[in-house]
């Protein structure tokens, strides 16, 4: 009879054990979300390169391209994407502007049209100019609109990477149902992330890095894959100039800029 209490001591020291140990790794997996987030990048950032759209069967299209970031006051980013070649898509620019809360609003500019388009929030699975890309995978996303877990580690792209499970807190809010991303524990850059649609085991797309360099005491992404892993359509993403803060304007990210790019041309590398 007088074993009894102490099981239960011993029941409750074990759970209470159980329960912080799995708090300390839902704390490290966010802190690891995080430090990706924060990772350095500079105020801004301007890059030229290329946009490299392969398909099986057919010959690769090569689109050139230039994009803008800005880190704004207050916790907001801005980014204008540029088309520069070849003639059909030159000229078409995205700006995207994330915004402290979370929420990104987003215009595209269709010199065609000549008019700058709002891109509705229910739009955020729309493929970006025909590319493996999501309106959505060019915003940026905050570590506090998900749910992360460590699954582990495993090797990726010839690096010890953690495992970083993020799943959204609200389901209404992405059209990923969750993220799987190694994560170089060094540097925070993540070496390959897969994403999941409908298929909660199965990943729809994945992207990959393949290259990066130190520019300015930064790392850039040099080269980079997302991949659709049901048709094998692949966008490969080229950077072969980056300059890091120029002191760029808060005026070149307006839809004043994105409908008339003689107003940025002059910040091209």
């Amino acid at each position: 009879m007088s074993s009894t209490p102490l099981l239960h001591v011993i029941r409750f020291l074990l759970l209470a054990l159980l329960l912080g140990t799995t708090a300390a790794r839902a704390n490290e997996a966010s802190d690891l979300a995080q430090k990706v987030h924060d990772r350095p990048n500079g105020r801004d950032l301007t890059t030229l390169g290329r946009m490299v759209l392969t398909e099986k069967g057919h010959a690769p299209r090569i689109r050139e391209i230039v994009t803008y970031r800005l880190d704004k006051s207050g916790g907001e980013t801005a980014n204008l994407i540029r088309f520069l070649d070849p003639e059909d898509i030159a000229g078409t620019g995205l700006l995207s502007i994330d915004k402290a809360d979370g929420s990104t609003d987003q215009w595209l500019y269709l010199p065609a049209l000549d008019r700058v388009r709002r891109i509705s929030s229910d739009r955020k699975g729309g493929r970006f100019v025909a590319s493996d890309l999501y309106f959505e995978d060019l915003q940026e996303r905050k570590p506090s609109e998900d749910r992360h877990r460590l699954l582990g580690k495993q090797t990726e792209n010839g690096i010890l990477c953690e495992v970083l499970e993020s799943v959204p807190l609200d389901a209404d809010d992405s059209v990923y149902s969750k993220r799987i991303s190694w994560i170089d524990p060094a540097t925070a850059i993540p070496q390959r992330v897969d994403y999941f649609e409908k298929d909660a085991n199965t990943p729809s797309k994945r992207w990959l890095l393949r290259g990066k360099k130190r520019n300015q005491g930064y790392w850039t992404l040099t080269d980079s894959r997302m991949i659709d892993l049901a048709s094998g359509h692949e966008t490969r993403m080229v950077v072969d100039a980056a300059l890091y803060d120029q002191k760029l304007p808060a005026k070149l990210f307006t839809s004043q800029a994105l409908a008339d790019e003689s107003l940025e041309s002059e910040y091209r590398p």
